[in-house]
């Protein structure tokens, strides 16, 4: 349980905790069912103190989205140019992706309630615009071309497509290994550079 400073403070715990907390009483629960006071019971924390860490019980589902955007965009930044647009890009998505053996239920939980939840599904509208406008922007980039032409428009849709596609073939084969699911759908649908022979 997660002890709240009766000092004022926030408690001693961290957002990816209390995200924990609040996905299993979701998938238990129903999202619609669960309350930020269930949220925070469960945690053994106030109802203040969970508004210090979201602002929604919706954003606790997107915990670490800034963290794997910004390690996506450095990813991204430090792809060697003598690597195809494909693999820089492929690798950028694992490696924001990834994360330790042990938060794999908590990858797959989220998974689940992201793709399952239609007002958590509303909700990662901004995130996905975001991932789809750093992969358009780095292929933009690479070809000389703006952010807003057809093929980095492309890019960017193919890797938004990618990650979702992925996420659902690991729930329905929870034997299987996310990231390499990553790498195998980003190459089928990542699009060729326009002029580049086949």
């Amino acid at each position: 349980m997660i002890r709240e400073d009766r000092g004022g403070r926030p408690a001693a715990t961290t957002s990816h905790e209390l995200a924990a907390v609040a996905q299993r009483l979701f998938l238990a629960q129903g999202f619609g069912r669960t309350s930020v006071d269930d949220i925070a019971a469960a945690a053994g924390i106030s109802r203040r103190t969970f508004f210090r860490y979201f602002p929604t019980k919706a954003d606790v589902l997107f915990a670490e989205s800034a963290a794997e955007l910004r390690r996506f965009r450095e990813h991204l930044a430090a792809g060697p140019d003598d690597a195809s647009y494909e693999a820089v890009i492929a690798r950028s998505v694992v490696e924001a992706l990834r994360f330790p053996l042990e938060e794999r239920e908590w990858a797959r939980q989220r998974a689940e309630l992201l793709l399952t939840v239609p007002a958590v599904q509303a909700h990662a509208m901004s995130r996905y615009a975001a991932w789809r406008a750093a992969a358009a922007e780095y292929a933009a980039a690479r070809c000389g071309q703006p952010a807003d032409a057809l093929f980095p428009r492309t890019v960017g849709q193919a890797v938004l497509a990618a990650t979702l596609t992925a996420h659902e073939h690991w729930l329905a084969h929870p034997e299987s290994d996310l990231l390499d699911i990553l790498a195998d759908v980003l190459a089928l649908l990542l699009p060729p550079v326009p002029g580049r022979a086949g």
